[in-house]
């Protein structure tokens, strides 16, 4: 005789053990992240040679209108311009792309989502893994401009996979919010290349936090002006490409520390938030999808 199986339906049971569910759907993240990464790069004809190719002609252009034609300095003299453009190039390449991914990531996979049950966050969590694919691809670009100009890293470089991991929590927070408002919205998805490129110029990518600083400092007062550079640093991607020059620029470079607080509590905040806000509207994916 057959064991006898009960099914049981309790109210609530599934946002009890969705923490649970994540972990035992882990092989369906590994499977989207394969799948994506492989889609990725089989679909082009450059294959990995574009995750090169996209951020080192920024880096170039970069170099070239901001450092030789308006001349903005490089954050020391030991640190050639290159350089501490593609320490900041990177994180912020890591955080567009991740965001620009994510956000269509539930839209894409709408057979997958209609069809059945799996927590949802795992589709906009597995698109972040291309995004890290293409990251880890790119940092030969500095590698190659360290062997070039002769530049090498210091101890500093021991914190750059914590700073790994506070870049993916940077772009995770953001990612959730703008994936859940796309399925309802989907005008965010014209907004979202809009954004991404806006953002560059506001983030500390061409230029160093700390000329942004004395700019502020001597118009405004010293007062004032860190006041106005807390406010500034209130962008998550500030601290994390300040941190990220700090581990591999060493040297003289550093970053303000109250400001780097900021932005790290504020990371903290859009993580929680988005979690909140994509739990609250997952359910209704299937239906409105």
């Amino acid at each position: 005789m057959g064991t006898a199986h009960k099914l049981i339906l309790e109210p609530g049971r599934a946002t009890k053990n969705y923490w649970r569910d994540l972990f035992h759907y882990r092989e369906l993240f590994l499977i989207l992240a394969w799948r994506d990464v492989i889609v990725r790069y089989k679909q082009t004809v450059a294959g990995l040679a574009w995750a090169i190719l996209q951020p080192l002609m920024s880096i170039v252009i970069m170099t070239v209108i901001f450092g030789t034609l308006a001349g903005l300095p490089s954050i020391d003299a030991r640190t050639p311009y290159a350089i501490m453009v593609c320490a900041a190039m990177l994180p912020w390449q890591f955080f567009a792309n991740a965001l620009s991914l994510s956000s269509q990531s539930v839209v894409n996979n709408a057979n997958l989502i209609s069809k059945i049950y799996f927590p949802r966050m795992i589709v906009p969590a597995s698109s972040t893994v291309v995004s890290l694919v293409d990251f880890l691809v790119a940092c030969s670009i500095l590698a190659g401009l360290m062997l070039w100009y002769h530049f090498w890293p210091t101890w500093r470089l021991i914190a750059l996979p914590a700073l790994v991991v506070l870049a993916i929590a940077a772009a995770l927070g953001p990612g959730l919010i703008v994936t859940a408002l796309t399925v309802r919205y989907r005008d965010f998805r014209m907004i979202i290349p809009f954004v991404v490129q806006f953002g560059m110029y506001v983030c500390p990518v061409a230029y160093s936090s700390g000329i942004m600083h004395d700019k502020f400092v001597s118009k405004l007062g010293q007062v004032v002006g860190d006041r106005c550079f807390l406010l500034y640093s209130m962008n998550p991607m500030v601290g994390v490409i300040d941190g990220f020059r700090w581990a591999i620029l060493g040297g003289s470079s550093a970053f303000y520390w109250p400001a780097f607080v900021m932005s790290l509590v504020l990371t903290a905040a859009l993580l929680f938030f988005g979690i909140f806000y994509f739990r609250k509207t997952e359910r209704a994916f299937a239906d409105i999808i």
